[in-house]
């Protein structure tokens, strides 16, 4: 009997034995999943820290590209007005420049005409000069 309480004390210690190795692989395989659980949550933050920054670095630069392009939308406007400006002070220069040059053909014909009249009031002064002399010389043969 004493052989069988030993036989069955030595299965027991074998049991005990099997079960701490049982236990002691969970623990090691738990430690593990508990270090890889770890991980992944800071790599799983750091990836969204990333991300977040990522964003806001999008939206600022969406934020500036909207904003030059309402700058180049309030340029391009000025541009087009300032040239529809000088595109009416060019209309408006030309037409002074053709004004000009019709006061300048009107003065000419004004010119002429006054040449005309100068020469006529001279041709009639001689012809009155000579009128008078012969009617002074008519006068004293009387």
């Amino acid at each position: 009997m004493a052989n069988l309480l030993e036989k069955l004390g030595g299965g027991i210690h074998m049991e005990e034995n099997l079960k701490n190795r049982v236990i002691l692989i969970l623990v090691i395989l738990t430690a593990i999943f508990f270090i890889s659980t770890v991980g992944s949550c800071a790599r799983a933050n750091h990836n969204k820290a990333a991300f977040d920054k990522e964003m806001r670095l999008r939206l600022d630069s969406e934020e500036k590209l909207n904003k030059f392009l309402q700058e180049k939308t309030a340029l391009e406007n000025k541009a087009n007005t300032a040239t529809q400006e000088l595109e009416k002070e060019k209309a408006a220069h030309q037409a002074t420049k053709d004004d000009l040059k019709q006061e300048d053909l009107v003065n000419e014909s004004l010119q002429d005409e006054l040449l005309k009249v100068n020469k006529l009031k001279e041709a009639l002064e001689k012809s009155l000069r000579e009128a008078l002399a012969a009617n002074k010389a008519a006068k004293q043969k009387k």
